[in-house]
């Protein structure tokens, strides 16, 4: 049998990139990698600044005490964040418990179900609305209708932050869980319906199965947004000192403790206030690598 011909010298020489081509590319190559670099360069400074000052304020005491008042004698202990990473803690999650399901449901709505129709794409846009509404406004609403009129009593309260918490995550989850929910092929949904499978188990055993690695990094965006906000808390929850796990009082969080300790005078105050915005950063790093361990083992099930 023979063996096809080598292609002619002429014929690749025709398809090679000319010089210019060449020139081209590598500029657009430099540009490219130009403008990453400028990109990281305030992320560079954030992290050295956060390493550098909050590094020197990290000790066992740090984390197992609670703030105290300030003073400038430099032997008097002003305590640590213990009430403030707990509260962090609990606000978020009592708000994840709300938003999580809620805006996965509401995700899975629109695309099974409601679609194209003018319904869902009046909810499109009042998520849509929501997303890029500022945090403050989120905290004022929640100041207004439960704070101020004391509807459900006892006035500023760590579960009223909860609420406001998950006004600001709602949006981001339905909006992320939309898209990845869309980006499901439909030829999985099809198979399964023909083999008579009924339509509300398809969702659950085959389309959200497949979209939850995705949906995993959604969730992880609304909690890392939630967990930094100060303005909601300020409204709602007041901030205290001593640790409390009663959502019904006031509680502390890591972004009030941030705010109030650099407004403080006395240096030792706004070095806590460096070591808790570290703390903070680590937490949603732990929580972004635990999140991307769970998706890879998902995808590899």
């Amino acid at each position: 049998m023979s063996t096809p011909a080598a292609a002619p010298s002429s014929v690749l020489t025709a398809f090679a990139p000319s010089p210019a081509r060449r020139r081209r590319d590598r500029r657009a190559r430099a540009m490219i990698a130009g403008f990453t670099a400028l990109a990281l360069v305030p992320l560079v400074l954030i992290v050295y600044y956060l390493l550098e000052k909050g590094l020197s304020s990290w000790s066992g005491s740090f984390f197992t005490s609670d703030p105290t008042g300030a003073s400038f004698f430099k032997n008097v202990s002003i305590g640590g964040i213990k009430s403030a990473i707990l509260g962090t803690i609990e606000m978020v999650a009592i708000a994840s418990l709300i938003a999580v399901p809620i805006g996965i449901g509401v995700a899975i709505w629109l695309v099974e179900y409601g679609r194209k129709s003018m319904f869902a794409n009046i909810v499109r846009f009042f998520v849509d609305v929501l997303t890029g509404v500022p945090s403050i406004v989120f905290g004022l609403f929640i100041y207004i209708t439960l704070v101020v009129t004391d509807l459900l009593g006892r006035g500023l309260a760590g579960y009223k932050g909860s609420f406001a918490l998950t006004l600001l995550m709602l949006p981001v989850v339905i909006r992320s869980s939309e898209v990845i929910l869309s980006l499901v092929p439909n030829s999985l949904r099809e198979s399964a319906l023909a083999l008579g499978a009924p339509r509300w188990k398809v969702i659950f055993r085959i389309v959200l199965p497949t979209a939850i690695p995705g949906m995993v990094t959604g969730v992880l965006l609304a909690i890392a947004r939630a967990a930094g906000e100060t303005a909601p808390l300020l409204f709602t929850v007041g901030g205290a000192n001593a640790t409390t796990f009663s959502p019904g009082s006031q509680m502390n969080a890591l972004p009030l403790q941030i705010y109030n300790d650099i407004l403080s005078p006395t240096t030792s105050v706004i070095n806590r206030a460096w070591g808790a915005a570290l703390t903070l950063v680590v937490m949603i790093l732990v929580l972004n690598l635990i999140a991307r361990l769970i998706s890879r083992r998902s995808r590899l099930a």
